[in-house]
């Protein structure tokens, strides 16, 4: 039995998405044939060449033949007046991305080089304030990575031509989200698959016939972990029973196991033949068994598929025997990657800031050092689901020898911890172990901003090679905190943070605003925390998460303990998550947001701490009433105990 394992489009174009390189490795330790294939990387760059530049503009002008050029939108009329130079330069871009023309550099850093869209103007903005910002983020010898910048605004351009332009499905990060995230109705969704394909649909299906063709699988396995793939995912299904009606298709990922969990409408399974839900392990490899005779249906394992009553009623089946447990962490195995194009990802700059850009530059390894989260208390967080609640980790020695066998594979030393938080006991060891073994990497997680981080430890996370942590601050308020189940203060935040930074480790912050009874001046106080820490250098980056109440979460089920009331929610028949609330503190979240995202994003170019709080805002807002000097003080505080 042959498994080809898929991710749909579009997720990273940086690295590949891990769940088809752990699923890869787990089923060949089983003794199964596994294959993958990454269609999201191949369609980003069967899009992004001269030829298909040629297809797409034919599009463009198709689709806006009645528009005089000031009706065009910007992005449109530029690459229209600009296309020769777009045709000539896109291919040795693409290239140099991808780390294979390194030279080119010193063209694209020319600024003659490459045709500069409205994705530049930030540059200009930001020039208006502080000056030339390509010289102060790069200096006279960030050659390589100016050029990466300046290269990276080039394919934004691009990207937002084929979605205004061509087809307005394809987002780099974000295919199609709209039609799934939180969608009650799958009318949408169908409705789109059953119209004529896109232009990165064809494509798509292009790139599908052939990986059927050159692998012949027994069964389709396609990982969908955002609400961004499922349009993607449904397409290869599409593809794949269009080509043979009769071979099985499964799905799982993070947007099933999160949002699909009251599934009840049957046409989903005209694309697909099982859905498996959770750890993918234990679910998939019983389903393989089954598909092979060797298990009853009544094994599966939190599996959905199509059941037929006695009076011929076809409905949605759900099944999960609870003799069959999961797999341990110890026993899933390391990733394994052959078969993903590993030489032809993009390394991305998106922002002058040197933690933010981590997430889109570099080729990373990504593995998990537990499975679940330790704390699992957070009253905001998907706490009753499988990949929060079930905490299970390995041992040291054992996350040390994986890593070593994907250094062997990938010849790569960067590596990506993607879990929910990593656990500082277990974590802590690890390091010790690298530095003993004498394993050479670079890493970064996912943390939580505890007190068990002390500058010795923080010390010891970067002697064995961490480069980077984030985290959730949330709420810079101890009252929200508390609500949150957070178990850390501001205090400790900021002692935290600063430990990690003064070890050389760069530290990223996820905020919050709109959580439940959070009022006007809790935000703007929460703000001028933020800019407090980052001026004092505790965090280099951050972004405000708008908060939504979801149905898994303790507020979602509890939502009077938080003071708030549930709408009421219609008839769920594909995909649930967010649920809107009413709360009686009546504060204009909505009209905060925008002042909160650009403060933080001045923070996050060094620019705009002497402005105050009032001056990110539209309107009127109550003044803080936080003393400047309090981060200072918590941090020296946090010092001279260390001290003592």
């Amino acid at each position: 039995m042959t498994v080809l394992l898929m991710t749909p489009p579009m997720t990273q174009l940086n690295t590949p998405y891990p769940a088809t390189a752990y699923l890869t490795g787990f089923l060949r330790s089983r003794g199964f044939e596994a294959v993958q294939r990454d269609p999201a990387i191949e369609l980003f760059l069967e899009m992004m060449t001269a030829p298909a530049l040629d297809i797409i503009r034919q599009h463009v002008e198709a689709n806006f033949e009645h528009f005089e050029d000031d009706e065009l939108p910007e992005v449109i009329y530029h690459f229209l007046a600009e296309f020769d130079r777009y045709q000539l330069t896109v291919d040795s871009a693409i290239r140099f991305l991808q780390g294979k023309d390194p030279s080119l550099a010193l063209r694209i850093n020319s600024r003659r080089f490459l045709p500069e869209g409205p994705a530049f103007d930030a540059i200009a903005q930001m020039e208006a304030v502080s000056g030339d910002v390509l010289q102060t983020a790069f200096g006279n010898l960030g050659v390589q990575d100016k050029a990466k910048y300046l290269a990276t605004l080039y394919i934004n351009d691009l990207s937002a031509v084929i979605t205004q332009g061509v087809d307005p499905y394809f987002e780099v990060s974000r295919y199609g989200e709209q039609l799934a995230a939180a969608n009650p109705s799958f009318d949408n969704l169908y409705e789109t698959l059953m119209d004529e394909p896109s232009f990165s649909s064809e494509i798509l299906e292009q790139l599908v016939e052939q990986y059927l063709e050159e692998s012949q699988p027994s069964v389709v396995a396609l990982t969908v972990p955002f609400p961004g793939n499922m349009l993607g995912a449904l397409r290869i299904a599409q593809t794949c029973k269009a080509i043979n009606p009769e071979l099985p298709i499964v799905i799982g990922g993070g947007f099933i196991n999160t949002e699909l969990r009251a599934l009840k409408d049957p046409r989903v399974f005209e694309f697909v033949d099982f859905i498996c839900l959770d750890d993918g392990e234990r679910p998939f490899i019983t389903l393989l068994e089954y598909l092979q005779g060797q298990r009853g249906i009544e094994d599966l394992v939190r599996t959905y598929f199509l059941a037929e009553n006695e009076q011929g009623d076809v409905f949605v089946h759900y099944n999960d025997n609870p003799e069959l447990h999961d797999i341990p962490q110890s026993e899933v195995g390391a990733p394994i990657y052959d078969g993903l194009p590993l030489g032809e990802y993009l390394s991305l700059c998106e922002m002058l800031n040197p933690m933010h850009r981590i997430w889109s530059d570099g080729r990373w390894n990504k593995l998990t050092i537990a499975h679940g989260c330790y704390w699992r208390k957070c009253s905001f967080c998907d706490v009753s689901l499988d990949y929060i609640d079930r905490y299970d980790a390995a041992s040291a020695d054992v996350l040390v020898d994986r890593v070593q066998q994907l250094i062997d594979e990938t010849g790569e030393t960067g590596f990506h911890f993607v879990d929910e938080a990593l656990p500082p006991k277990l974590l802590f060891a690890f390091a010790k172990r690298l530095i003993e073994r004498q394993v050479v990497i670079s890493w970064w997680g996912n943390i939580r901003f505890e007190r068990t981080f002390s500058q010795a430890r923080c010390q010891l996370l970067a002697d064995s090679g961490c480069i980077a942590v984030s985290g959730g601050l949330e709420v810079a308020s101890d009252r929200l905190l508390k609500l949150m189940k957070k178990g850390v203060s501001v205090e400790r935040v900021a002692q935290v943070t600063k430990a990690f930074s003064d070890a050389g480790i760069l530290v990223h912050a996820y905020l919050m605003y709109g959580f439940p009874t959070q009022t006007e001046q809790e935000t703007i106080d929460s703000l001028e925390m933020v800019r407090q820490m980052m001026q004092l250098g505790c965090f280099q980056s951050a972004y405000w998460h708008r908060f939504v109440a979801t149905v898994h979460s303790p507020i979602g089920m509890n939502p009077e303990q938080f003071g708030i009331t549930l709408a009421d929610s219609p008839e769920i028949l594909f995909a649930q998550n967010d649920v809107s609330f009413t709360d009686p503190t009546g504060t204009d979240h909505d009209m905060l947001g925008e002042g909160l995202r650009k403060a933080i994003y001045n923070y996050m170019h060094g620019i705009g701490f002497e402005q105050p709080m009032s001056f990110w805002f539209s309107q009127k807002v109550s003044r803080t009433l936080i003393k400047k000097d309090f981060i200072t003080n918590a941090i020296n505080t946090h010092i001279a105990i260390m001290n003592d």
